[in-house]
């Protein structure tokens, strides 16, 4: 995913491992940074999901397709503060890597950020074929 936030009327582009709950987005960053501190400032956010799957080629060239699925978002940054959503949004973003499950030790849950998107809006966009 790639998240863009605003400062100012500069620009600023990440991106992020992420997870979806079914209603939010999540991810985890260090308590400090850019994207920390523009999140402090505007909350709002537009992100970006791609999924790559080839190419279908042509005999010409403007007729090539990328199949692909894409969402396109609007939404609003909220920092996590509570252990157990905490948890639960680190246990969404580990497991996309791995079946084991962990316990987070309280220094490490103590000192990681978890942010919320709540999604304000959300588009998408498909070239098939793609599995779904």
């Amino acid at each position: 995913m790639y998240m863009a936030l605003a400062d100012n009327d500069t620009p600023f582009l990440v991106p992020l491992h992420f997870a979806f709950d079914g209603t939010a987005l999540y991810f985890h960053s260090a308590k400090a940074g850019t994207k920390i501190e523009l999140l402090k400032r505007n909350p709002v956010v537009c992100f970006a999901i791609s999924d790559y799957f080839g190419v279908e080629e042509s005999e010409y060239p403007c007729d090539f397709e990328a199949r692909h699925r894409t969402a396109i978002g609007m939404g609003t940054a909220c920092f996590v503060d509570d252990d157990t959503e905490k948890i639960k949004a680190l246990d969404l973003i580990v497991a996309q890597f791995t079946e084991k499950k962990f316990t987070y030790p309280q220094a490490k849950l103590d000192a990681t950020m978890v942010v919320r998107i709540e999604i304000d809006s959300l588009k998408g966009k498909k070239y098939a074929p793609v599995e779904d």
